[in-house]
């Protein structure tokens, strides 16, 4: 390896070190391969930085917040709660420094070699990765382009001070007194709830008929009560047409039910969806085959139509979520070692850290009936769960969707405390081909929260205990 004029030689170079590139990276590592990872920002990506960790810590301070208000109905009363914002955000940074260190650390344990820089194609074998002073070349065998998406930005609603997307919404300084949200979907309704609970005046805006669109509708009628219930304001059919700024707020102007109107804040946030990170890479020059969207395709083992060129992450077709891009990262690396790994998106949990929580897997009873499963429904609901009533988290259920001739589990919806937990042991029987008759016979302690999905099982199985 020599570096210098000449190019450096890499069996696999890896183009971004998010949840799906580092995960990518340390599998390709421990596969046997020679490894650089290159990313022009911090490690961890999105997901680490400003994503998935850092709201997740700014979504449980306004939980702890909420909470230490008191609780009337366990007797428990507190008065005069203050929040110090500017040391929330401090520990929130501590928790993605944390992690951020550990990817680091996880990476350089696996001899997986870290560059900084901008990463551009010259041909299918090359790259050249620029930093602020320097330029150096590489060659690779393979390469897996991890890229990751940014947020969309409306053409009304240029990003600013006032104008801000999830990342300027992770790091504000002040808890605002109102706050605007464009966009119902899981970022808009996480992000409006955590504020709410700080007691943000908060204000969603969605452009179609319902907000989480994604999950079933008595999921999502869970949590616009509970929205309702914090003074959050949910107007659907809702188009934003724009915004104006003040040195203190903003005014945004939408129509909704035929009719312009208008609502003041300190800050809007948009979040309307995101966009792959494609376009300054120079795949052009390579001839990677790419949707109008920017999307990169690709086959079962994640490969391009460029043989040597994988892709995985936010940059593919399917949901924006770290755990795709960390499954699919595996599936590159370990296809680029000849193994026979290909994707099966079945068992791929999406998650709603909402209030409740949501979370869904496998096939939906609608789903299901669609592509030719005779079903059965099976609900639970967490009010007849002991461990649901002693947390006073007795709102939601969970429903298992199996094939009838067999019992098979074909997928399952939760809603409600720790939903994004327990989804797991469905993915579980979904993966390992298990029946409603293998969960009803799996010993869970008591009382608990898992409990809920043996009991469920029964249900499906027409022997229910502790619902007639």
């Amino acid at each position: 390896m020599v570096v210098g004029d000449f190019p450096i030689e890499l069996d696999t170079l890896v183009v971004g070190a998010g949840p799906g590139g580092y995960v990518a990276a340390i599998r390709a590592a421990q596969e046997g391969q020679n490894v650089t990872i290159v990313d022009k920002g911090n490690l961890g990506g999105v997901c680490l930085n400003v994503g998935c960790i850092p709201s997740k810590a700014l979504i449980q301070a306004g939980h702890r917040y909420e909470h230490a208000q008191g609780a009337d109905d366990m007797g428990i009363q507190t008065e005069n709660v203050s929040i110090d914002f500017s040391k929330t955000q401090e520990w929130k940074g501590q928790v993605v420094n944390k992690l951020t260190g550990g990817v680091e650390s996880l990476l350089k344990g696996n001899k997986v070699d870290i560059v900084k820089g901008e990463v551009y194609f010259v041909d299918k074998n090359t790259v050249k990765v620029m930093d602020e002073k320097n330029s150096q070349t590489y060659t690779f065998n393979n390469c897996i382009i991890g890229t990751g998406s940014r947020p969309i930005e409306l053409p009304n609603f240029k990003y600013s001070d006032r104008v801000i997307n999830s990342t300027g919404a992770l790091n504000l300084s002040e808890i605002p007194e109102k706050m605007v949200v464009i966009g119902g979907g899981y970022i808009g309704t996480e992000l409006g709830t955590a504020y709410a609970n700080f007691g943000t005046e908060v204000t969603i805006l969605e452009g179609q008929e319902d907000i989480l669109l994604g999950f079933e509708k008595q999921m999502r009628q869970l949590v616009k009560k509970k929205l309702k219930k914090k003074g959050v304001n949910v107007v659907t059919n809702a188009m934003a047409q724009g915004v104006e700024e003040k040195e203190d707020g903003v005014t945004v102007t939408y129509e909704a039910k035929g009719e312009s109107q208008t609502i003041d804040a300190d800050y809007v946030l948009v979040t309307v969806g995101r966009k792959p990170n494609t376009d300054e890479l120079g795949l052009e020059q390579v001839g990677v085959e790419m949707s109008d969207k920017g999307l990169i395709q690709i086959d079962k083992q994640c490969r391009t139509n460029i043989d040597n060129i994988y892709a995985i992450g936010d940059i593919v077709d399917g949901p924006p979520l770290a755990h795709k891009a960390s499954y699919e990262g595996k599936i590159a690396a370990e296809a680029i070692s000849g193994h026979a790994s290909e994707i099966d998106y079945l068992g791929i949990p999406a998650v709603v850290f909402s209030e409740p929580e949501l979370a869904t897997v496998g096939h939906t009873e609608e789903s299901a009936k669609e592509a030719g499963f005779d079903v059965k429904a099976a609900k639970f609901p967490f009010a007849a769960n002991g461990r649901a009533l002693s947390l006073n988290e007795t709102e939601g259920f969970l429903k298992l969707v199996t094939r009838k001739e067999d019992g098979v589990v074909l997928g399952g919806q939760i809603a409600g405390a720790n939903a994004s937990d327990m989804i797991a042991e469905v993915g579980l029987a979904i993966e390992s081909g298990m029946t409603a008759e293998d969960l009803a016979l799996t010993i869970h302690a008591h009382p608990s929260l898992g409990e809920i999905t043996m009991e469920a099982a029964e249900v499906a199985l027409g022997k229910p205990i502790h619902t007639v």
